[in-house]
């Protein structure tokens, strides 16, 4: 007995302990220390593919070997001639005017990861092929869309491809295609003898030094050798017949290394982590240049600016999804997503390029202006032009094969949709995950929750949803309460939601190593764990101490997770609660750079390194389903996940990570969430006031500011701050962040719809100003102001004290100050006051906005309320805009129960269209009022509606030119006229 008792107590102190060094290890990198993170000549695959500069690329295309596999898909051999190992190059025309190349080996060793259920599929087209036998090149057109072509250049092995007999793609024509073929690994050559005394020495630079093997035999006793007979070299003049009269000579032939075991090729350390690398090396590079383009942008996640910098001389940029605390700004070091996609803009097109690939890549971006490649240089001569720029870029992945996706445009929005065929359109999200949301880590418990809700109200602040960080668990065993602190979690939930608001709680993928935790005990009997590199469970440090790690790549496996979301399951869920995927890079505090082992084992023979960029991902996905399944597939979810990847629009929303409450990371903000728009991911945010730290009063105002304005928008903050709910401030600050906020209520109707349009058709909701403006080349940089769809201009405030700021309009539609409706022609800059309570937003002319401004404590109050419409007119007196109308939150749409109307201007008439004509949502919601700037002033406004024509009441601003309808009273559902005599 009293055995027992002491092995129990031992026990629960060792547990203690493992909890006590994971704490440890979590403080030790809460500072962002560079040293914890890999950089390029730490990656010893990085290195040689960065090292790797032929003179001439090794790799022929054969010519002789062109087949067609189908009409839409071409067949050739490829040969390294450096060591003739045999590759297959496969090119598919794909429909939209999409080209794909892949390159692998043709028998490899093993065979090769390739990223699965990532790429949709799309439809196709045929090839016209040509080929000339005298230059060794072979044309392929694309049947529908001739203008795009395709010439592959053999020896030694390029593709070019064209748009309009203009070159935009060049591959491998700075020859740094190289691929890793697999191996065995070499046996270790036994070591030579040498004759010599008992203490050897050779003759260096720097004196007489001496060998290894001296020193060795100074300290131990060497037996004595024979000495070894030289090897002769017969020259051509030597008489072979009679080897007597063959004279010995010297070897003065240098050692080659062996090209099959350089450094870091079989394992490799970095600090205490060793990864043994089974599979030996297997990484591949490739460059793709941009031909006639001088800014790119992609590839986030990065805490840089928009368009890409040049990397020459300096760090590349890295892909490898990490737990990085306080992350540094101007940046390339890898954060918590990677997504392999590139745009390339110039005032007459934009291109986009999709490397496909999951495994760790460090991308080189060139662009110098002496780096122009051999086609860039022949379309010089030939287009009469003394320089034509390029930007190239030298793609780096560990493992994988080369699988490229190559977009011709033309424009930003055709890439957008070329892209989004591919990889999906984002997500359509319940309308009030698109509303204001509250959470820090964390609320203490069911009164603290109470009272929090409560003050939203009593300070007439609208919210949508409060969330829970990991404090709400039972001892961070997720799908759990902590029964003191949450003893009725289901009534807190129920309290929540008859206002009209939901909750979200945090579920991460490491799951503590406990046999009386439900979710261990189950996934651990089923087998459903990763695996460490010699069998058994892999376990690792996170937030609960010992964690064991499922194995999302196995469908079983996400099958199974999501059957845990249901209610009964669930204990103590609700339909009203939804979900947040955090640390799901996945993060490991005691691993090398704070994630997994790369040699640790998945189901399906793959090791980490293979799949470590989709981890979060596949989680996010499993969460999802979950989510839709347990309401038996009638509502939609909601997860927020940190880590993402390649097709995350299509599961949920993601935001910027653990951030700053600095002025920086505001500013940085803006371009962080315009290219993860532009990689697909409509939905995204960054923790507004910053995570770490604590904002003054001014810097969390002019956050909010700027977040009401950006596409996910919540508020979090660290343990550790200070609490910063809105109504903790002085009255100045605290009516601030309460107009910010309420400024998202009132254009809910217009973000809705930019939701809608971006499931539709796979366009960014918060765009660059060059997006909607793609010949103005003063924009192509430009990443302190974005565009909210095409109608709207923000400019946020990201330095202290501004209290007024320079704001340049493109086009010539002119623009309007949403506040003031003062009207600014364009392109032109202006200086516009930007005091506390104000930033810059100013509405384009020509285009028309849905505003709801009845503003509630929640978004779901709003559904049939009342609509205001704002028509900016631009030069002509014309404007246009859409309205989408649904129940908010379920997936009726799809049966066409929905609303979605066609707001026209034009000589002097505003009309509203259906767009759909059956099944339309039945709904109360009128027109309350509409507001039309840049109008005359006006003898009579008349309503026609379902055939009865009612005359209106107005009024009408003459300095400003601004004509307000009163209540035209129709309903919303019902197509309209309003005419302006």
């Amino acid at each position: 007995m009293l055995k027992s008792l002491l092995c129990g107590v031992l026990q629960t102190r060792f547990k203690l302990l493992l909890i006590v060094m994971a704490t440890m290890v979590v403080q030790e990198t809460e500072s962002f220390e560079q040293g914890n993170f890999k950089k390029c000549d730490q990656s010893s695959f990085c290195q040689r593919q960065r090292n790797y500069k032929p003179e001439r690329s090794p790799y022929v295309a054969v010519f002789s070997s062109l087949r067609s596999v189908t009409d839409n898909h071409v067949y050739m051999d490829v040969r390294n001639n450096d060591n003739n190992i045999p590759f297959t190059l496969d090119i598919y025309a794909l429909e939209d005017g999409m080209i794909r190349l892949r390159i692998n080996e043709l028998s490899p060793l093993k065979p090769r990861y390739e990223v699965p259920n990532t790429i949709h599929d799309v439809g196709v087209q045929n090839f016209l092929v040509e080929q000339n036998s005298q230059n060794q090149t072979i044309t392929l057109r694309l049947s529908t869309n001739p203008s795009v072509s395709a010439v592959v250049v053999c020896d030694p092995f390029r593709l070019d491809i064209f748009d309009e007999q203009e070159p935009v793609f060049s591959i491998n024509s700075r020859h740094l295609l190289k691929v890793e073929h697999l191996r065995e690994k070499p046996v270790p050559k036994p070591v030579s003898s040498i004759t010599s005394d008992a203490v050897e020495s050779v003759q260096t630079s720097e004196g007489v030094v001496p060998t290894l093997r001296s020193i060795y035999c100074a300290w131990f006793s060497c037996p004595t050798e024979e000495p070894v007979k030289e090897e002769t070299e017969l020259t051509p003049e030597e008489n072979l017949d009679n080897p007597e009269e063959v004279e010995t000579k010297e070897e003065t032939k240098e050692d080659k290394p062996d090209p099959d075991d350089e450094p870091g090729m079989w394992d490799e350390t970095f600090k205490t982590h060793r990864d043994s690398k089974p599979r030996g090396p297997e990484s591949i590079g490739l460059d793709t240049s941009f031909v006639n383009f001088n800014h790119v942008y992609g590839i986030p996640e990065h805490a840089d600016k928009l368009a890409l910098s040049s990397t020459i001389g300096s760090e590349p940029y890295r892909l490898y999804n990490l737990d990085v605390f306080e992350y540094d700004l101007n940046s390339r070091a890898a954060l918590y997503g990677s997504i392999p996609f590139m745009i390339g803009h110039n005032a007459k097109r934009t291109v986009g390029l999709l490397w496909l690939n999951s495994a760790e890549t460090w991308i080189d971006v060139d662009s110098s202006e002496d780096n122009k490649g051999v086609l860039g240089s022949v379309f010089s001569y030939f287009a009469g032009q003394e320089n034509v720029p390029e930007v190239n870029i030298h793609w780096m992945s560990e493992s994988g094969v080369i699988d490229i996706y190559f977009m011709v445009g033309p424009s930003p929005r055709d890439v957008m949709r070329q892209y989004t065929k591919l990889t999906g359109t984002t997500y359509f999200p319940p309308k009030w995950s698109i509303a204001y949301h509250q959470s820090r880590w964390n609320y203490k418990d069911e009164e603290d929750v109470k009272t929090v809700d409560a003050a939203f109200d009593e300070h007439d602040i609208p919210y949508d949803c409060l969330w829970l960080d990991i404090e709400h668990t039972d001892g961070k065993r997720y799908f759990t309460w902590d029964t003191l602190k949450f003893p009725n979690p289901i009534k807190m939930q129920d309290d929540i939601a008859a206002k009209g608001r939901k909750m979200v709680t945090i579920i991460d993928p490491h799951i503590k190593t406990d046999s009386n935790y439900h979710i261990y005990r189950e996934a651990q009997a089923k087998g459903y764990f990763i695996q460490n590199k010699d069998g058994g469970e892999f376990k690792g440090w996170c937030w609960p101490g010992d964690s064991a790690y499922l194995d999302f790549t196995l469908p079983e496996v996400r099958q199974w997770w999501a059957s845990q979301f249901t209610p009964d399951i669930y204990k103590g869920s609700t339909l009203n609660l939804f979900t947040w995927n955090d640390m799901n890079e996945p993060s490991v505090f005691n691993g090398p750079e704070i994630t997994m082992h790369k040699d640790i084992k998945h189901g399906g023979g793959w090791e980490h390194r293979h799949v470590h960029n989709m981890y979060g991902i596949l989680q996010q996905m499993s969460t999802v389903d979950g989510q839709i399944a347990r309401s038996g597939g009638n509502e939609r979810s909601f997860v927020l996940s940190r880590a993402f990847y390649i097709g995350t629009q299509k599961y949920g929303a993601i935001w910027t990570g653990d951030n700053t409450a600095e002025w920086g990371h505001l500013e940085y903000s803006v371009p962080m969430l315009l290219t993860i728009g532009l990689c697909g991911i409509s939905h995204c945010g960054a923790d507004v006031g910053g995570f770490f730290k604590n904002p003054d009063p001014e810097l969390l105002t002019r956050w909010y500011q700027a977040a009401a304005y950006q596409p996910f928008f919540r508020a979090h903050a660290h343990i550790d701050t200070s609490r910063r709910e809105p109504w903790l401030y002085d009255e100045q600050y605290k009516s601030a962040i309460r107009g910010a906020i309420r400024e998202r209520y009132e254009l809910m109707p217009y973000w809705y719809t930019l939701f809608y349009q971006s499931h539709m058709a796979g366009e960014p909701t918060m765009r660059p100003l060059w997006y909607e403006f793609p010949k103005d080349t003063e924009l192509f940089a430009k990443d302190d102001s974005f565009m909210v769809g095409s109608a709207l201009l923000v400019k946020p405030i990201a330095t202290a004290s501004t209290w007024a700021t320079q704001v340049y309009l493109p086009g010539n539609n002119g623009w309007y100050d949403v506040k003031s409706y003062q009207f600014f022609p364009s392109p032109n800059t202006i200086s516009m006051a930007t005091p506390l309570a104000k930033i810059a937003v100013l509405q384009q002319g020509g285009t028309i906005i849905p505003r709801q401004l009845r503003v509630r404590r929640c978004s779901a109050l709003m559904t049939h309320d009342p609509y205001t419409l704002y028509v900016a007119l631009n030069t002509q007196g014309k404007a246009d805009g859409e309205i989408y109308l649904d129940d908010g939150h379920t997936f009726d749409y799809r049966k066409g129960v929905y609303n979605y109307k066609k707001l026209t201007f034009e000589n002097n008439v505003l009309s509203s269209r259906s767009l759909n004509t059956t099944a339309l949502w039945e709904t109360s919601a009128w027109l309350e009022r509409v507001v039309v700037m840049g109008t005359q002033q006006p003898s009579t406004v008349t309503v026609e509606a379902a055939g009865v024509t009612t005359a209106l009441g107005y009024s009408f601003d003459k300095n400003l030119r601004v004509l307000t309808i009163r209540k035209p009273g129709v309903n919303l559902q019902k197509d309209f006229t309003i005419t302006i005599n």
